[in-house]
């Protein structure tokens, strides 16, 4: 809850009338369903929808500005949102279907708990690396999703790293075995992979266009032989059944659909989330600014080449599109 409603709002004095309106609204619902003993009655979507935009705009949204629902599902009984409240990624809440309960965010306690635990023992044994097998040249690979705005994130943090470093290290850009973001993810993850493998010295230069703000097409027709990168498309496509299965909803993992084209490197490396970061085979927690990740990577080398010596940017990418920066750093990713 602290996280979206961090997002929605820029001041301490709104987080706490967020929280004080979401406790008055439980509170009150708990009371009447114990009151009157009305059996639950659920409501259409369409109705769980204007009802929480109006709850939304009324009383989680600064003034001045406006949220919508871009996107529904169901998940755990209850609807699930997807919210546009404007500059940043799309936020995604619930609510009960009966309408009376909104959600600004799922939390989930298992995964919390073990990333304290992890925490804590980080915390008391500060000393221990992750030991990451030395060779002349470090093999890097990096699973995203292509609209996760946590891969991007640590996308944009390692640009100037592979454009230090260069062909000093062995760089591959792979995909999460499904996508979360829709069908423009599956399509966007095979522009990408065809770029990797057709034109490869390209592959840099549409990032760095696609990570301002998401256009892929235009950066296609900009930075690539878009022929050859289409026909690469539609062979890779069939061969894989991308689209096929999409449509047929096969071999999907739950709600999402799946992306087979490094499944076995998924598999290989128990790939869980975007952004999964890999060098020489060994699963690397870094932070997503330029320079943690440059120590991270020149760490793999028998002997580190000058470049390593470079001041790259401390400060962190901000998750989604654009190139705007932070000073916090942030593990979360999408899973």
């Amino acid at each position: 809850m602290k996280k979206i409603c961090n997002r929605l709002f820029k001041n301490k004095k709104a987080l706490v009338i967020v929280i004080a309106v979401l406790i008055l609204v439980i509170a009150a619902v708990i009371a009447t369903v114990i009151a009157d003993k009305k059996p639950y009655k659920e409501i259409g979507v369409a109705e769980a929808v204007a009802k929480s935009e109006d709850f939304i705009n009324q009383f989680l949204m600064p003034s001045g500005s406006k949220a919508s629902v871009i996107e529904t599902s169901e998940e755990y009984d209850l609807y699930k949102l997807k919210i546009n409240i404007g500059s940043e990624s799309p936020v995604e809440s619930y609510v009960s279907k009966d309408g009376k309960l909104f959600f600004p965010q799922a939390i989930d306690m298992d995964k919390i708990a073990q990333e304290q635990a992890g925490n804590n023992n980080s915390a008391s044994n500060p000393t221990v690396p992750v030991d990451i097998p030395k060779n002349d040249k470090p093999v890097v690979e990096l699973f995203v999703m292509s609209y996760c705005p946590y891969g991007t994130q640590i996308e944009k943090g390692i640009l100037p790293v592979l454009e230090t470093l260069g062909n000093k290290i062995d760089f591959q850009l792979k995909f999460v075995d499904y996508a979360m973001h829709e069908k423009k993810e599956l399509d966007e993850n095979l522009v990408q992979y065809c770029i990797q493998k057709e034109q490869p010295e390209k592959l840099n230069a549409y990032l760095q266009c696609f990570l301002a703000d998401g256009n892929g097409s235009d950066c296609l027709s900009k930075n690539t032989d878009k022929n050859k990168i289409d026909s690469c498309v539609a062979a890779t496509d069939k061969e894989y059944k991308v689209t096929a299965n999409y449509n047929s909803k096969t071999d999907w993992q739950g709600n999402f659909p799946g992306f087979a084209v490094n499944k076995a490197d998924n598999e290989k490396y128990n790939v869980g989330g975007s952004p999964t970061l890999i060098i020489n085979g060994t699963n690397v927690q870094s932070g997503r600014d330029s320079a943690s990740l440059l120590a991270s990577i020149c760490s793999a080398f028998n002997n580190a080449p000058e470049e390593c010596g470079q001041q790259l940017n401390t400060q962190s990418p901000t998750p989604g599109f654009g190139f705007d920066y932070s000073n916090t750093n942030t593990d979360v990713s999408c899973n």
